[in-house]
């Protein structure tokens, strides 16, 4: 079901193909400047990495389909994995040589919550792309503590206020409200949980030193986990009133006729980091310069998903939609892919920036992404005692590596196929976004100051409190 890489006949492994591209465009287009590359050939050829079916992992599919994986030497299998656990068993195993993982992952795996392993990640492959979706019955609900404008059209962003009556009704009857999530270091899981906190709905703390990693210690909401292509279905039968995934499955409700999307991530924190590439600390100490060359396909990818004003994206759309990638319609995929979004039927808007790629250095791993993630599995009691802000810079350093990133854009603009001003100034750049203000609670959020920020947030362990 899954193909490797393609192999040119006329080119076989002994005579890299990166080696003939190089060649002639040295001697036919432009014959001052060198392309010699400070990384060396890749250690390991053969790779297999893994993705969940999501319309995130577009940067290994186009990497895969535009050929530049082969650019590189690289010869890859993409396999799609059941869920996160797996996937990342899958990584730690050597089973899989690298993959797409949610931003939390590498540092839970280091953290060892869950399964412990050292796992880094170099690359960042995307901004936003995910949503919250209620069925039908909680939508009819809500409705009721919403307003218009003058279009008709209800007021965003929707606030989790506006659900909050809705579960305290339920509550009052002695019903669980119950919404899924797909991993408990998932970007979904802390976005859900922001969201419900910023209107005043407490999402429910974890306590693993107490036995407790249920997540919904004095809940009002309890979440729990559901693989992606499973959210519709188990929202159709019931068994939860809504959920925190990314595309195409908040489409997919929609297009069912099953629910309605009421919030995406760019509205609760716009341009929030998604998902990263990821690998296990011993296989990037093996395989240095394969790892290299992998994230510099990786940014060709996603540079190519983002340019000319999103031009590519029907393309993209197109490849996604195949059976291998993530097997949904076309019009679902492009749905959101295309720059618009879809709420309650028919709601269709303009957000041209619900996939980013590449813009606003999507790319690159900042410390100040990672830290934020720390700062929400510290919140909701994952991180079960105080850690002071040096902590937090010491974990964010050794998961996520923007030294191998740059190393990798570097070679990308000696071979004369980007260009500086695609990336951070490197001299300068520190690893840290400026202070960030675009949330859903108006609330700011700086890096460099993780205790500071948790001490601002109303719902949430903070200093030494414990659940």
């Amino acid at each position: 079901m899954y193909k490797a890489s393609r192999v040119t006949l006329t080119t076989p492994k002994s005579f890299p193909l990166k080696a003939v591209k190089a060649a002639l465009f040295s001697a036919v287009l432009l014959p001052s400047l060198s392309l010699a590359s400070s990384i060396g050939d890749p250690e390991k050829e053969d790779l297999k990495f893994g993705f969940i079916k999501l319309t995130d992992m577009a940067p290994l599919a186009i990497a895969y389909e535009k050929g530049y994986f082969e650019d590189e030497d690289l010869y890859v299998t993409l396999e799609a994995q059941a869920n996160w656990k797996v996937l990342l068993d899958r990584v730690i195993d050597g089973e899989l040589d690298g993959a797409h993982m949610l931003a939390g992952q590498p540092l839970g795996a280091t953290l060892g919550y869950g399964t412990q392993a050292d796992i880094i990640t170099a690359f960042s492959m995307d901004l936003n792309g995910n949503g919250i979706t209620v069925s039908n019955e909680i939508w009819q609900q809500m409705k009721q503590h919403l307003t218009k404008d003058a279009a008709g059209k209800y007021h965003h962003p929707i606030s989790a206020s506006a659900l909050k009556p809705v579960i305290e009704d339920y509550k009052a009857q002695g019903k669980p409200f119950n919404m899924g999530m797909v991993f408990p270091v998932s970007t979904h899981n802390y976005e859900l949980r922001y969201w419900l906190a910023a209107g005043g709905v407490n999402p429910g703390f974890y306590a693993p030193a107490k036995g407790d990693i249920s997540g919904q210690i004095s809940a009002d909401a309890l979440l729990s986990v559901t693989p992606p292509p499973q959210m519709p279905a188990t929202m159709e039968a019931g068994t939860i009133y809504g959920y925190s995934v990314g595309e195409p499955w908040n489409q997919q409700a929609v297009f069912k006729g099953i629910g309605v999307p009421v919030v995406t991530d760019y509205e609760i924190w716009k341009n929030n980091p998604e998902k990263v590439f990821g690998v296990s600390k011993d296989w990037a100490d093996k395989y240095p310069n394969t790892h290299l060359h992998v994230v510099k396909a990786l940014i060709r990818a996603a540079k190519w998903l983002d340019e000319d004003n999103n031009a590519n994206r029907k393309e993209a759309v197109e490849i996604l939609s195949r059976s291998e990638y993530v097997g949904a319609d076309y019009d679902v995929i492009a749905n959101s892919m295309t720059g618009t979004f879809e709420y309650e039927k028919g709601d269709v808007r303009e957000v041209p920036d619900f996939n980013v790629f590449f813009r606003y250095n999507a790319t690159y791993p900042y410390y100040s992404d990672a830290i934020w993630y720390l700062t929400q599995m510290r919140r909701w009691g994952q991180i079960d005692s105080f850690k002071p802000d040096a902590w937090y810079m010491d974990m964010a350093k050794k998961v996520y590596r923007p030294d191998i990133y740059a190393q990798a854009a570097q070679s990308l603009i000696e071979d004369g196929v980007m260009a500086a001003s695609d990336f951070p100034d490197f001299k300068t750049e520190t690893g840290f976004k400026p202070e960030q203000s675009e949330f859903i609670d108006n609330l700011s959020y700086d890096g460099r100051y993780p205790n500071k920020y948790l001490e601002s947030l109303t719902i949430g362990l903070k200093g030494s409190q414990t659940p």
